[in-house]
This record gives C-alpha cells, structure tokens and sequence, in this order.
C-alpha cells in the first residue's frame, strides 16, 4: 500500500478538526436569541436553509476528512464539489461577500494539494 501523503494527512485532520470545532460552536451559539436575530438581519435564506445547509458543511467536512484519510478519493471530490455550491450560494446570498475571500483562499489551496500528482495517485490506488 501507498504511503499518504503527508499534505493528505495534514488536510484531513485539518478538516475533521475544524469540523468538530464548528459543530461544539454551532451547538453552543445557535441557541442564542441575538445570533438567530444577526442571522435572520443579515442574509436572505430563510433562517431555517441556513442552518440545514450548515450542518450538511459540517457534515460533509468532517466526512470528507475521514474519507480521506481512508484514502476514498469520493472524499476530495466530494469536499470540491460542496465548496464550490457553498461559495456560490454564499456570494449570490451574503450581504458580506469580501469576508467570504479568506475562505476562498483557503479552500483554494485546500485545492490544490488535494489534486497534486502524489495525491491524485494515492486516491487512484496505483502501485508504484
């Protein structure tokens, strides 16, 4: 078997870490009357699309983090493809669409290791 990796790995647990991180903030916060209120005030989905499609992200962010550390190349695409809907909801939606750039970013160079020639080999389960 192909050794991962190391971007792999760091992406991954990246992911799965940042997910879980979202998900204790997401419980913990979304309760609060003044959060619900800056969410209703500040974009045009309905309350209730935002926080179903929250938690599809969390999901998928943390699925796609195990996924790819089980070397299951459905996980990077999977996470390409949700980012990608994500961002483009989120620039037709938000009234706030610079804070959305660092994300961008991120998800950019998320990217680009994922699709790297050692990574796309390690997921297409080649042997040397």
């Amino acid at each position: 078997m192909e050794k991962r990796p190391t971007s792999i790995t760091i992406i991954a647990w990246f992911l799965i870490v940042i997910g879980a991180i979202s998900v204790w903030t997401a419980l913990t916060f979304l309760n609060n009357p003044m959060v619900k209120e800056l969410m209703i005030q500040q974009s045009q989905m309905p309350l209730s699309l935002q926080y179903a499609m929250m938690y599809v992200s969390l999901a998928v962010t943390i699925l796609s983090g195990i996924g790819m550390l089980k070397r299951c190349g459905w996980a990077r695409i999977l996470y390409i493809v949700w980012g990608i809907c994500s961002f483009l909801v989120g620039f037709a939606t938000s009234p706030r669409k610079m804070a959305m750039i660092p994300s961008v970013v991120i998800f950019a160079i998320i990217a680009f290791f994922l699709y790297r020639p050692k990574a796309t080999k390690y997921f297409s389960n080649l042997k040397d």
